[in-house]
């Protein structure tokens, strides 16, 4: 066993979650975990007045998440720029052999 790993707990929608996970990876999975529980109590706080259960909550939260979390590879995508700078690289060889 990675001895990296160790076993931490969260409580997400009023239910505790026992994790092993790496210890470099603890401070983003907290946080994961606190920004899930925001938005939880966003939803909740909207759908007070209506009979929503934690799983459909959760759904929305999920829903959300997964969204925003698509809308960033969109903007991470990178090939474009790395085709245009080969596509400049190869003219700037040709210039310089003509040269």
């Amino acid at each position: 066993m990675d001895d990296d790993r160790f076993l931490i707990h969260l409580k997400i929608a009023e239910k505790t979650y026992g994790l092993r996970i790496n210890r470099k990876d603890e401070q983003i999975t907290r946080n994961a975990a606190k920004q899930i529980t925001e938005k939880i109590n966003q939803y909740r706080r909207v759908f007070s007045s209506s009979d929503v259960d934690a799983k459909d909550l959760l759904v929305m939260v999920t829903l959300q998440l997964s969204i925003e979390n698509l809308k960033l590879e969109g903007k991470n995508d990178t090939s474009p720029f790395a085709e245009k700078i080969q596509q400049l690289t190869e003219e700037l060889e040709i210039y310089l052999k003509e040269e």
